[in-house]
């Protein structure tokens, strides 16, 4: 069945943005307003950022100016993220976002005048400061790597331009590409690229799963060249920044503004690489024994430990399942979690040109919004619930503190909604004895929670890692490199247990987190976290608990390191994710335990 257009869908599967603004024209009401508070920032602020007084007054503005683009933004981003091949939707973000970059050249005189003041006048503007301290205290963390005035105001200009890659690649993606049918046991089958993720990776019958990854790779195939150039222009670019900001590496600029180590980032991807491996592969050669598959295959390393026992849940259905396993976390939680389904925080819906996968926005001062695309699976629910985990997240933190201090360090921000998964099965598992439910709630955290972030995504880490080495050595990328750097770190990890083919070795074409910076590999570190977090909510209940919601609440104010120590966990040794490593080893092991004796 081919995708609906998005004018078909019907409005209750579609997200409500007139939460944000009742109408487009209140939208342009607070542009009008961006664009005279702007003004009177130049007009007021420049060349007088030289008291305390002043320097707060002036961020003071910039905060309200913050929030405005942040409610004006993603208004009109959200927009075209649910439908791609709307002009009139892509016209309008396309002058929002060429605004911001004006507002944003026009005020870059904010962050020089107070990187060029000495020090001890941005230590008593942070004694005077509540709302604006950490703002001051990130200025005094990036002097040395500000440029002249003129050289930020040209840059900031150019914003627009410097994302342009990730345009490219989103254009290429859900507008231009279309997928013809493909036959499977002498019938046809329509293609899409989230029929594709979101169905037939999971496909329980061989041939239908098989022929639609070849066919699937067989059209992106089509566009590597083009995938390729607009990934090599945004390494570059972000090597070039890099250098221009007098870091040692790209890696250290891009680590700059997560707050962590190198060594927090190495570690990561060195010892899933190395530990977790031998544990996932005894589990692809569970998922062929039990399958009976021929051989065990890129494309089948999807599909269920028990398929004929994965029930359908329809969305009403899925809210019972949400609000129970997400309890724990008070009746606050429960509430927020009732209003996001009755006032349409979520895009259920499947249409044409929509973007795939998941997210959730939360601009300041509004509701969350959620992005995906239901098919009435276990796995949706799950997916709905990491995705309320931001929304829980950005709730607590967006009502806490202010806008400045919502920036959450990418290394933590997946915590939270991994928290969330985590939770959700271990009410499963409470729910019922029966050894096939326990091997199916433990298969679900298996290949969900922990396959997804802990090897899909670190999978997608290690790549990128070997695509920043060559960069950062004055090299450059082509689709030829990236298809082999990408099926060499598939192979590393699976060994002789899973066939890795040219098709999977396109798999780096789907990402889009390669045009956020190191964010592939910040999914396992936010899931260690919550896994350390969530055995201690298993083991103390109540104090645990109160500890996670501290730092829900606390937003960017800590960094990951202090967020993790809040909740009980420290990061600054191996121990969370040795630990995490073996706990997953042991979920497998119980897995294979239970297939023995049903």
């Amino acid at each position: 069945m081919e995708l609906k257009s998005r004018k078909d869908v019907p409005e209750e599967l579609t997200w409500d943005l007139s939460s944000i603004y009742a109408a487009e024209e209140e939208m342009y009401a607070d542009v009008d307003k961006l664009k005279r508070l702007s003004e009177h920032m130049v007009q007021t602020y420049k060349g007088n950022l030289n008291t305390p007084q002043t320097i707060n007054a002036c961020l003071d503005d910039l905060r309200e100016l913050h929030h405005l683009l942040t409610l004006t933004s993603h208004y009109c981003d959200l927009a075209v993220s649910v439908d791609y091949y709307d002009t009139y939707n892509q016209e309008r973000n396309e002058k929002l976002s060429r605004l911001a970059s004006e507002i944003s050249s026009a005020l870059s005189f904010i962050d020089s005048e107070l990187t060029a003041q000495d020090e001890s006048l941005l230590l008593e503007a942070i004694d005077a400061a509540t709302d604006n301290k950490h703002y001051l205290l990130d200025i005094l963390r990036s002097k040395p790597h500000l440029l002249h005035p003129e050289t930020e105001r040209a840059l900031a200009a150019l914003s627009q331009t410097l994302y342009a890659p990730y345009q490219l690649y989103n254009m290429a993606k859900l507008a231009d590409m279309k997928f013809p049918a493909f036959t499977a046991n002498g019938k046809e089958y329509p293609l899409g690229y989230s029929l594709f993720e979101d169905d037939y990776e999971y496909e329980k019958n061989t041939e239908i799963r098989r022929n639609a990854f070849a066919a699937f790779s067989r059209k992106i195939c089509e566009y590597e060249n083009v995938t390729a150039a607009a990934y090599n222009t945004q390494v570059q670019t972000e090597k070039t920044m890099s250098t221009l900001r007098s870091f040692d590496s790209v890696f250290d600029s891009l680590l700059f503004h997560q707050k962590v180590s190198r060594e927090l980032y190495n570690r990561q991807i060195d010892l899933i690489t190395e530990k977790l491996a031998p544990h996932m592969r005894r589990y692809a050669r569970l998922l062929k024994k039990i399958h009976g598959l021929d051989k065990m295959t890129f494309a089948d390393l999807k599909i269920a430990v028990d398929p004929e026992y994965d029930p359908k849940v329809t969305i009403e259905e899925s809210k019972a399942y949400i609000e129970k396993g997400l309890a724990i976390l008070g009746e606050d939680y429960v509430e927020m979690i009732q209003t996001a389904y009755r006032d349409r925080w979520v895009d259920f819906a499947q249409n044409a040109g929509k973007s795939t996968g998941g997210f959730c926005a939360s601009p300041y001062g509004k509701n969350s919004f959620i992005l995906l695309s239901w098919n009435n699976r276990m796995a949706d629910v799950f997916t709905l619930a990491h995705e309320l985990g931001h929304a829980g997240h950005f709730k607590s933190c967006n009502s806490a503190q202010s806008i400045f201090d919502t920036n959450v360090s990418t290394y933590f921000v997946e915590a939270p909604s991994t928290m969330n998964e985590l939770l959700m099965a271990h009410y499963l598992l409470k729910t019922n004895p029966d050894p096939r439910f326990r091997r199916w709630v433990l298969s679900c955290m298996v290949s969900n929670t922990y396959y997804h972030n802990f090897v899909t995504h670190l999978m997608e880490a290690a790549y990128q890692r070997e695509v920043y080495k060559i960069v950062d050595e004055g090299g450059s990328v082509n689709s030829e490199t990236l298809n082999r750097l990408m099926k060499e770190t598939l192979q590393k990890f699976w060994g002789n247990d899973v066939e890795i083919s040219d098709d999977a070795a396109h798999t780096w074409m789907r990402q889009p987190h390669y045009y956020m910076g190191l964010y592939s590999y910040t999914y396992s570190a936010g899931l260690t976290i919550a896994t350390q977090a969530c055995k201690r909510i298993q083991k103390e209940g109540q104090p645990a608990v109160d500890d996670w919601k501290k730092v829900l609440a606390a937003g960017s104010t800590l960094d990951p390191a202090g967020l993790a120590q809040l909740a009980g966990v420290d990061i600054t040794t191996d121990a969370p994710l040795l630990d995490t490593i073996d706990y997953i080893g042991e979920m497998i092991a119980e897995i294979e335990h239970l297939t023995e004796i049903l």
